[in-house]
């Protein structure tokens, strides 16, 4: 068992190997040439969340925290994970027993398609290890790695029912289909990106040259027809996001990058470095995001008009951000003024 004299140094000690292992499976993902990918992603991501839980256990449970009960064995990382997260609706704790599960089959079967399946699934695996580190010992791994290498790159190749039936024997395309299934019935059940983070190629049609990546024009005498088709799309789905959920990442995110942010207005200094509902209505107002739908989706309840923004808004606000940190508010305030918008957000 461990001593109290020994417990900071081994803390210390799975705190470092944790973070090794976060960044080996990092960069074992994203290297083009390396086939073993899902394999051995699940497996260091593990190591990582396992080393990490036992550490936050002696740290705030006692030295025998990670053993069993009159053993010298340590807990297994579904133990500790049951330990730390104790509601079982977690999307946080579900996600970490979906990989688990993958990484106690991944020796005996796997493809290349449970890469494209599982991705949503490792990608919010990645965020939740960065602020559940950052949260539990104050660390943010990002200087090491730098946020811009923690998006996991993914083949986009076709993943249909046709194209894996033609490449597998009945029995492993029926394995594949059935994970295919599960995996998304999941992602679209929780919608939440503690659990997963969907990949997804959208496309529209603009009247904006500018905009566009590919031109295209519609002539009565064409040899080929052709039909546009109108979709519906479910924007609070694009667009799921409240002020105050947008408020939160963009905190969670100057926090984790180490973004010397600076909010000039409120008088107490513990608020001087937090990014607040009014400077988000500030940046909606400036860069007119309501009138846009890849940012914003307008909703009516009664007679209230209410909005959720997109991936793209949070991410539109911290590249400004980042240019700018310690002026940017002044300079909106400058251009934008003090005016609130007639609709309301919450």
């Amino acid at each position: 068992m461990v001593t109290e004299n020994k417990c900071d140094e081994l803390i210390h000690k799975l705190v470092n190997k944790s973070q090794e292992a976060f960044i080996v499976g990092i960069e074992l993902y994203n290297k083009p040439t390396i086939k073993y990918r899902v394999e051995g992603f699940s497996f260091f991501i593990c190591n990582a969340w396992e080393l990490l839980l036992k550490a936050h256990m002696l740290q705030t449970l006692g030295a025998d925290s990670i053993y069993y009960a009159d053993s010298h064995q340590t807990k297994s990382l579904s133990v500790c994970i049951k330990q730390i997260f104790t509601n079982d609706k977690d999307p946080l704790r579900k996600n970490l027993e979906k990989i688990i599960d993958l990484r106690n089959t991944s020796t005996h079967f796997i493809t290349e398609e449970y890469e494209q399946i599982y991705v949503p699934l490792f990608q919010s695996c990645v965020l939740n290890y960065i602020n559940k580190l950052l949260q539990f010992f104050d660390i943010d791994i990002t200087a090491q790695l730098g946020s811009n290498f923690l998006t996991l790159s993914v083949k986009m190749d076709e993943l249909s029912k046709e194209s894996i039936q033609a490449r597998y024997p009945k029995e492993i395309a029926s394995r594949i289909m059935s994970a295919m299934a599960t995996i998304g019935q999941t992602i679209n059940l929780e919608h939440n990106d503690k659990y997963a983070i969907p990949v997804r190629h959208e496309y529209y049609i603009t009247k904006k040259r500018k905009e566009a990546t590919a031109s295209f024009a519609i002539a009565k005498n064409a040899e080929e027809a052709t039909f546009i088709v109108k979709e519906l799309h479910d924007m609070q789905k694009s667009c799921p996001h409240n002020v105050s959920d947008c408020v939160n990442i963009i905190n969670n995110r100057i926090k984790r990058e180490g973004i010397n942010f600076i909010n000039p207005s409120p008088k107490e200094d513990s608020k001087r470095h937090s990014f607040n509902k009014y400077l988000f209505d500030l940046f909606v107002k400036f860069y007119n995001l309501k009138q846009d739908p890849a940012y914003c989706y307008e909703y009516n309840i009664g007679s209230s008009k209410f909005y959720s923004y997109s991936d793209k808004t949070i991410n539109l606000i911290m590249d400004q951000i980042k240019k700018g940190p310690e002026h940017v508010v002044q300079d909106l305030k400058d251009k934008v003024g003090k005016s609130t918008p007639g609709a309301k957000e919450f």
